[in-house]
């Protein structure tokens, strides 16, 4: 079976995703926030560039090539789930799928509105981290999947090559 059947779970983060932050552009002002513990806030941003607002006052050019490039790695992506083998890379395939689905979820935004709706806000004292969505969070996610399995595959490789 291939890592397609790890599809689900980037639909799941999609609308995850996409329904987050629907509820904040409802019931949050650009800026209004709440803050749910003494290190996290709710707080509705409004984020033009990418990851950490990098290029976020470039111009306006920014949003059509991270637009491009989400759904480039995308098709990329979908491929590489294509090769995947499910069930003996499942680190892997989770983390691919969770990548996916945290791309195209961000990349909506920016078709749709222009910027990305960022809302989780995490500080320490004065020191505040840039805010994300849940979006971010999976493509983090991902990410640590994809070298978990890394790490997996050495292990194997090495323990193979001892025999």
């Amino acid at each position: 079976m291939s890592g397609w059947r790890w599809l689900p779970l980037t639909a799941f983060v999609i609308a995850l995703d996409q329904a987050s932050k629907a509820w904040i552009e409802r019931h949050f002002a650009l800026f209004e926030s709440v803050t749910l513990l003494p290190v996290l806030d709710v707080t509705r941003l409004h984020n033009t560039g990418a990851a950490f607002s990098f290029l976020a006052g470039a111009g306006g050019w920014q949003r059509w090539f991270f637009t491009v490039l989400a759904f480039g790695v995308s098709a990329g992506i979908v491929l590489w789930l294509r090769r995947v083998r499910a069930r003996d890379e499942a680190w892997l395939a989770a983390g691919l799928a969770l990548i996916l689905g945290g791309a195209l979820g961000n990349a909506i935004d920016r078709v749709r509105l222009g910027y990305v709706i960022d809302f989780v806000h995490v500080h320490w004292n004065d020191a505040w981290f840039p805010a994300f969505n849940v979006a971010d969070s999976a493509i983090t996610l991902g990410a640590i999947g994809v070298i978990i399995d890394a790490i997996v595959q050495s292990r194997r490789q090495r323990a193979g090559a001892g025999s």
